[in-house]
């Protein structure tokens, strides 16, 4: 098979993305909203353990192979840093943050990834551009971490909390991004995600039961508009964008698939003015733009240019 047929068509990475920008994007509003009912934990680990049941139920049903234990292995790294880290951290985050503001602070993920990506061999050294950009990132953060936002939160005053719960979690997604494209699980990356939100939900679960979750979760306490929510975050969440940035992994570079964070933090703060009655102050304002900045110098300035085309 030449290389070029391997390539999956622009059309379905395109909708792929948009399945990360617009989706992911929308998860903040909904997690907010099943904040109120559910404890973020447990949230995240019934969200992941029901979405990858039926995922990987229905591919082994359908005849995919059994994975092996190396498979299994890869899984749980890969369950531990993204959906443990990375969606339990920012779950845990937005009890004290906006979600607006978690988005924001997400979008250091492509510098994560550019970083990491570059110290572990994967992608090539950072160019000037590239370095300008973490620089600026840097900056951007300084704004947002030292901004007090007058926006309704569930548990106020522990703001600073909330944001290292959220670069922690991105540093570990981006550590889980890395090692699932140097790593990937053999066979059908779909079967692949149903095994990692398996091992990521048993994760979540093990840190809700630690956190002490269970003993004041009622399901019957549960709202209507909380229900609503989490089962948009099992159906869109885990199984459309989970998948996608999964599948994505495999078939492009990790930056191009980090550049959810361009659009991610706009639908977020968006849905959550619309919503929530969240609003940005000017210094979040200058922080958003210099982390947006910094992530197109990030993506874009570490691309690697064409080569030139042979001379007849």
């Amino acid at each position: 098979m030449s290389a070029s047929s391997s390539r999956p068509a622009s059309a379905t990475v395109l909708l792929a993305l948009l399945a990360l920008y617009l989706v992911w994007g929308s998860t903040y509003l909904a997690t907010k909203i099943a904040l109120g009912s559910w404890p973020p934990f447990l949230l995240s680990a019934t969200r992941y353990l029901l979405a990858g049941a039926l995922q990987y139920g229905m591919l082994r049903l359908s005849g995919a192979p059994a994975p092996t234990r190396q498979d299994w292995v890869r899984a749980a790294v890969v369950g531990f840093c993204l959906p443990l880290f990375g969606n339990g951290g920012t779950t845990f985050a937005q009890q004290y943050i906006p979600s607006g503001l978690a988005a924001l602070l997400v979008a250091t993920v492509p510098m994560f990834l550019a970083l990491l990506g570059w110290l572990s061999g994967i992608s090539p050294r950072p160019t000037p551009r590239v370095l300008l950009g973490l620089g600026l990132g840097l900056a951007g953060l300084a704004l947002l971490v030292g901004t007090r936002s007058a926006a309704p939160v569930l548990v106020p005053g522990h703001a600073a909390l909330g944001v290292a719960a959220v670069l922690l979690a991105a540093f570990m997604w981006s550590v889980g991004s890395l090692y699932s494209k140097k790593n990937p699980i053999s066979g059908s990356p779909f079967l692949g995600v149903g095994m990692q939100m398996l091992c990521g939900g048993f994760f979540l679960l093990l840190a809700g039961l630690l956190h002490g979750e269970a003993a004041a979760f009622h399901l019957r306490s549960i709202s209507g508009p909380a229900w609503a929510a989490f089962a948009y975050l099992v159906t869109f969440g885990s199984f459309v964008a989970f998948s996608a940035y999964i599948w994505l992994l495999r078939v492009v570079e990790p930056a191009l698939a980090g550049t959810y964070a361009f659009v991610n933090p706009v639908v977020a703060v968006l849905l959550g003015w619309a919503f929530l009655g969240e609003a940005l102050s000017p210094p979040m304002l200058g922080g958003a733009l210099l982390i947006v900045v910094a992530v197109a110098l990030v993506v874009l300035g570490g691309r690697p240019k064409p080569a030139a085309e042979p001379k007849t």
